[in-house]
């Protein structure tokens, strides 16, 4: 097997990167993901939903490739606003368990001025491992 780029069906197309490259050694790294929908297209504008959707982007890019959210092992938070983040941990908990479940791999946040995408307001990255036969 060699490198092979991960795109969930149904997306939009991914222009300049590519949503997951999964690796000869069953590595999985997702690139970061933002609040958007499979069409690009903001429906939550809030940081619990964009948290969520970010995600369910996550989970459904780690299933393209094979796996499900439970092979991830790592994510990285990037997030615009600590304060919003600190407000509300108990939403925040809820929304991550709705996707993850009870699984709580490594984690990292690092909270950042910007974003390219100017409606983000937070963007997670993951590696994952899957099983390869």
């Amino acid at each position: 097997m060699t490198t092979k780029t991960i795109h969930p069906e149904g997306w939009a197309p991914a222009l300049g990167y590519a949503n997951g490259m999964l690796m000869a050694d069953g590595t999985l790294h997702v690139g970061g993901q933002i609040g958007w929908n499979k069409d690009k297209v903001f429906e939550r504008h809030d940081f619990i939903g964009q948290m969520e959707q970010a995600l369910e982007n996550i989970a459904e890019v780690v299933r393209a490739a094979g796996g499900d959210v439970g092979d991830v092992g790592r994510l990285t938070w990037f997030v615009k606003d600590k304060a919003a983040y600190l407000a509300h941990q108990s939403e925040i908990g809820q929304a991550y368990r709705r996707v993850f479940g009870k699984h709580f791999p490594a984690m990292s946040m690092i909270v950042i001025n910007d974003l390219i995408e100017d409606e983000a307001l937070l963007e997670i990255e993951a590696t994952a491992y899957i099983q390869t036969a």
